[in-house]
């Protein structure tokens, strides 16, 4: 007998508490060791369609409703008694007639019970467009959709889509979202019933997985972000496993998945040749950990390819490759650079340039393109600096930064943009880069000295780069054209649309902060207009409050509230622009009664608390529900960059970038969202609101 799980499952679980979820995990060890454990208590349901469903008890009240076969056991659901039995009433597995895949589908019910999700309000919703009306019942049938769900299709709009998808199987809901946002789905794998185990059928085993050891169940039911590392939709599929002949970057918006490509992209090209080395890399540190810990999960039942599979920072790359190549490495600090850039400004008689456009300049422009000559600075294409400096203002510009390249030189020191450039010389020079092929997450926030880097190490071979991520989200870096590099992505570029993370109402509310559509330095545009959400949620709540002891009592209050809906306190996040509004998130945590940790570089989030963080360190996380605090008027955007602006012009990118560091801390909710601050409020938080 087969012993499978359902995602049905792993999703029911994940919604009860910790305490709860101890020894349904228990009970479910036991039940893989013996299904027939003569310890636990089996009752076959009688209020069912399928004759198949089984409650195993868990305690007094919990229930595990499992469907039982000569050849399959499976886990299907787990609650309390009364909705986990509420459930089974609801549901049945069958073998679809056309594609012979086993589905868990929900008995139909009046077309009225389940339409008009809670929403939308007043409208008058006949006179919306029918999405389906002209697509075949046939072609419905291809897609996955259970025949007693064809009529309902039929009646869809966009304002009732997204709740019928919840009734559907994921293939037919996947299926129609990618209709409704103007692509075509590819049609399902076919097979006839009967022929084989449906169980076993490609489709099928998105849904249900099959445990064969107590390990895998172990990682299946603490890890329900496995769900969506190991089953890909089509197009996501698409773009892990297509050939490209040069570089390749797959786009999208916050929780359309570009990691998860990005992971299998890893893998697949491991497996692809088993001589290839692949990098798996990003631009920070706790993201390129996070990237390690999801790998294990995806390769555990494959760990030799673990020995062809690095996982690092770009940083961290750096400085190997560059004491590889046989040089001492002392790395400027920040600090010290600073230091050397004020001593020069102040030998150079007669400018006016603050201490942090100086710094800027030199960050953005002269190291960052390792400018090393009067001429190269006075001809070089400034762009992402809106800044018009005529050639007198760079020629003392200059004298500032030589003195600054000479002092560097006389301390023996390196700045990060030098060691990548260095590197990539050498590279280039010799013709065998490190590795075959490289996969860059988070490519949105990837330096100049960076992409450099990439460049002479895989544009230039199939398969070579590739790249996900969001301009979106571009909050670190000034935009650069990556053609100047080397790196043209041109008919190598796709979005992904379909967003599996944020409900629909916390998606359509961040993207007001975005422009629909968003185009790089090179042209080439993103465009977020058709992504769709596959689950609803409440609306997110944006208040303004008169003070901040009233901000700090009312998002107390609702993070009390989540607490009572079965939120358990590591699942929810508290975000502020900088250090220096972390003080007021920890008050209304600390009047919240929950225990907490303050994120630093390096993460460390803690099992039990909630986590508070500054937006910056918002990357890559992901709660259930997220409170975005202090978005006062002279909080975001920052006052202090907006100060540092030596040109009108430069303010479009403090803004962009304001606006993006905004949205990817909006984006870190899944289901849950409020935005706070004090009276006057940011210009942004109207933006929301609109």
């Amino acid at each position: 007998m087969n012993f499978r799980i359902a995602d049905t499952f792993t999703a029911s679980l994940a919604k009860l508490n910790p305490q709860e979820q101890k020894i349904i995990k228990t009970t479910a060890f036991d039940l893989q060791m013996n299904p027939a454990h003569p310890g636990l208590q089996f009752h076959r349901l009688d209020r069912v369609k399928d004759p198949n469903f089984w409650s195993v008890r868990v305690n007094n009240d919990i229930r595990i409703i499992i469907h039982k076969t000569d050849a399959n056991f499976l886990l299907c659901y787990v609650d309390h008694h009364e909705p986990a039995y509420a459930w089974a009433e609801k549901r049945k597995i069958e073998v679809h007639p056309k594609t012979g895949a086993a589905q868990i589908i929900e008995i139909r019910e009046r077309v009225k019970e389940i339409l008009l999700p809670a929403f939308i309000e007043e409208q008058v919703v006949r006179d919306k467009p029918l999405l389906f009306k002209d697509v075949s019942d046939e072609m419905l049938l291809n897609y996955g959709v259970p025949e007693e769900w064809l009529e309902d299709v039929h009646q869809v709009n966009e304002d009732t889509l997204l709740d019928l998808a919840d009734h559907l199987p994921d293939e037919a809901a996947e299926a129609l979202l990618e209709i409704a946002t103007g692509g075509t789905p590819a049609t399902l794998s076919f097979s006839s019933p009967g022929s084989g185990n449906p169980f076993d059928h490609p489709d099928a085993k998105r849904r249900f997985r099959l445990m064969t050891n107590k390990d895998e169940l172990e990682r299946a039911l603490e890890s329900p972000w496995e769900k969506w590392t190991i089953f890909l939709h089509p197009d996501q599929r698409e773009l892990v496993q297509k050939n490209f002949s040069g570089p390749a970057r797959v786009s999208g918006s916050a929780g359309t998945g570009k990691t998860v490509v990005a992971l299998h992209r890893a893998v697949h090209l491991a497996r692809l040749n088993s001589e290839f080395r692949i990098l798996l890399t990003t631009f920070s540190q706790p993201l390129a950990n996070a990237l390690q810990g999801k790998l294990k999960l995806l390769i555990s039942n494959m760990p030799r390819l673990g020995e062809r599979l690095e996982v690092a920072d770009m940083e961290t790359i750096g400085r190997r490759l560059y004491r590889a190549q046989g040089r001492k490495l002392d790395l400027a600090p920040i600090s010290q650079i600073k230091t050397f850039i004020e001593d020069s400004a102040k030998s150079v008689p007669d400018h006016t340039f603050s201490r942090r456009f100086l710094f800027s300049e030199w960050q953005d422009v002269v190291d960052a393109w390792q400018l090393q000559t009067w001429e190269a600075y006075r001809d070089v294409r400034r762009l992402g600096r809106k800044t018009r400096l005529p050639e007198q203002q760079r020629q003392k510009l200059w004298e500032i930064f030589s003195k600054v390249r000479l002092l560097l030189q006389e301390h023996q020191l390196t700045t990060t943009s030098e060691m990548f450039n260095t590197v990539a010389g050498k590279i280039q020079e010799q013709g065998r880069p490190p590795f075959d092929c490289i996969v860059v997450d988070e490519a949105q926030d990837v330096s100049v000295a960076q992409l450099q880097l990439l460049a002479a190490m895989g544009a230039n071979r199939e398969n070579g780069l590739f790249f996900a991520g969001d301009l979106g989200q571009r909050i670190f870096q000034q935009p650069f054209s990556w053609k100047a590099l080397g790196v043209n992505i041109l008919g190598r570029s796709r979005t992904l649309r379909i967003n599996y993370r944020t409900s629909h109402q916390i998606r359509k509310q961040a993207d007001l902060l975005l422009d629909p559509e968003i185009a790089d330095v090179d042209g080439n545009q993103e465009k977020r207009s058709d992504t769709i959400s596959v689950f609803n949620g409440p609306l997110p709540q944006i208040i303004e409050y008169a003070d901040q002891e009233e901000e700090t009592h009312a998002v107390a209050a609702w993070i009390s509230q989540c607490s009572q809906k079965e939120i358990i306190p590591s699942e929810i996040g508290v975000f502020v622009r900088s250090q220096n509004e972390i003080s007021r998130a920890v008050a209304a945590v600390n009047s919240a009664g929950l225990p907490y940790t303050i994120l630093d570089e390096k993460i460390q989030m803690k099992s039990g608390h909630l986590s508070v963080s500054t937006m910056h360190l918002a990357k890559g996380l992901e709660f259930k529900a997220v409170v975005v605090m202090a978005c006062d008027e002279d909080v975001i955007p920052s006052l202090q960059r907006i100060e540092a602006v030596g040109d009108d012009a430069d303010l479009d990118e403090v803004y962009n970038t304001e606006r993006h560091l905004l949205y990817v801390a909006c984006t870190r909710a899944r289901d849950h969202l409020l935005v706070t601050g004090i009276d006057p409020v940011s210009e942004f938080v109207d933006d929301l609101v609109t």
